[in-house]
């Protein structure tokens, strides 16, 4: 394997596990509302962006 699909399969692993986690702090935070309401904006926002990182690397792979 080369060492840019090594690098590849690399951050596609701390992304997936990124995105686990954000999707976690998601779903802890909608289980507690309306205790902490004033972050679901962060919270939401924190977790589309770790997707969307985590979509575009995929993109990457299939090229």
């Amino acid at each position: 394997m080369s060492t840019d699909a090594e690098e590849l399969k690399t951050r596609l692993k701390k992304l997936n596990a990124r995105a686990t986690q954000a999707k976690m702090d998601l779903h802890d935070l909608s289980e507690d509302l309306p205790t902490n309401w004033e972050k679901i904006l962060e919270v939401a926002q924190r977790c589309h962006e770790t997707h969307a990182m985590l979509m575009a690397a995929r993109k990457e792979v299939v090229r």
